[in-house]
């Protein structure tokens, strides 16, 4: 369900915004801003970006994404607790979402791409926007004082949010997640010994 929320959000987006529009929901609290991320998070680029620089960071999220379906059935098997399923679960979610655009909207979506017409190689769409201040820093800030801020200016999907919930869910949960619990053996082996003297 959550890949398909994304990928329905992604597709509404591309069909219906113009590159670089903006559409407030809560006033300046919360926009769609569509934008389309050629990197990683926070646009960030790998190799320097360009189509070798996406084309190694396609294959990096695919190789990662399949051992974290590994991992999850792993840990389906080993019946883990259901809030490391749930968290593991929206993390790959996220990941999906993401190579699912890099992989296939080059081609889908040819006419509005910078690398149309090639598959791996499409780029992340972005939209959510949530700037929850801006403003100019006081004079007496030191290095950036005076100059104009926005706090959280990031531009973000639902398989960002998803990941994030993901990870923030594992770090949280994480002494009940991974809670090995002793085994009778150990406690019996980890006693002291008996004085059989007495």
């Amino acid at each position: 369900m959550l890949l398909i929320a994304d990928q329905w959000i992604k597709t509404y987006v591309k069909l219906h915004f113009e590159l670089g529009q903006m559409q407030p929901i809560f006033g300046k609290w919360f926009a769609l801003y569509f934008i389309e991320n050629e990197g990683m998070a926070f646009g960030m680029k790998l190799f320097g970006g360009g189509v070798f620089g996406k084309l190694v960071l396609t294959i990096f999220r695919l190789l990662v994404s399949g051992f974290g379906l590994y991992y999850l059935f792993t840990l389906i098997k080993k019946q883990a607790h259901w809030g490391l399923l749930i968290a593991v679960s929206f993390v790959l979610a996220g990941a999906i979402g993401n190579i699912i655009d890099s992989v296939f909207y080059g081609v889908l979506y040819s006419n509005s791409n910078q690398y149309s017409g090639s598959w791996f190689e499409g780029q992340v769409v972005d939209m959510f926007y949530a700037p929850l201040w801006e403003g100019h820093l006081p004079e007496w800030l030191p290095l950036w004082g005076g100059e104009f801020f926005v706090f959280f200016s990031p531009i973000w999907n639902f398989a960002d949010a998803c990941i994030t919930v993901g990870v923030a869910i594992m770090i949280v949960g994480q002494n009940t997640f991974f809670e090995t619990p002793l085994s009778s053996e150990k406690l019996i082996g980890d006693s002291p010994p008996s004085d059989s003297t007495q």
